[in-house]
């Protein structure tokens, strides 16, 4: 089971190297689908994820039918929308046969309304007063997403770090 976080179009150096950061530190798998709107020799993009990105491992999509060409029949997709009937938080990622992934818009459109209309019964949305705000940060997003995927799958393969040297479990 691999977790996997798809950023469709990104914008934003600074919202994609805090996502490569989250993922570097989650052991998520980081796609990004083309066009990208920065160069990913962006110093900004550079500063938000710091010295991770040799860390991470990236796959380069030049765009969302070869993305979806590349997903294999157990592989499960979800789609982070606002406009999404079911919570993020009500579904399952706790099949070991699976590989999860999580595809988030672009920042200022989102994901292409026919692609989200086609692929209703995979949306998943993060409950947000939208009286006050237009949407959630995509990196915050982003985090929110895999932490509850991990939080159900256990946490593989993260460490837990205590305060003390002491607490260290042995």
């Amino acid at each position: 089971m691999t977790n996997h976080i798809v950023l469709f179009e990104p914008l934003m150096p600074a919202n994609t190297g805090n996502i490569a950061r989250t993922c570097a530190g989650t052991n998520t798998h980081l796609h990004l689908i083309e066009p990208l709107g920065f160069s990913t020799d962006d110093k900004h993009l550079k500063r938000a994820g710091l010295d991770y990105w040799d860390k991470v491992e990236i796959t380069y999509h030049k765009n969302l039918p070869e993305f979806m060409s590349s997903l294999k029949e157990n592989d499960e997709l979800f789609l982070i929308s606002k406009f999404a009937r079911c919570s993020y938080a009500e579904a399952s990622y706790v099949d070991s046969k699976k590989d999860y992934y999580f595809i988030f818009g672009k920042e200022t459109t989102g994901l292409p309304e026919p692609y989200m209309r086609a692929n209703e019964e995979k949306c998943l949305r993060i409950p947000q007063n939208d009286d006050n705000i237009r949407a959630l940060n995509l990196s915050n997003s982003a985090a929110i997403v895999i932490y509850e995927v991990l939080r159900q799958q256990g946490f593989p393969q993260l460490e837990t770090t205590h305060l003390y040297e002491n607490d260290k479990l042995k």
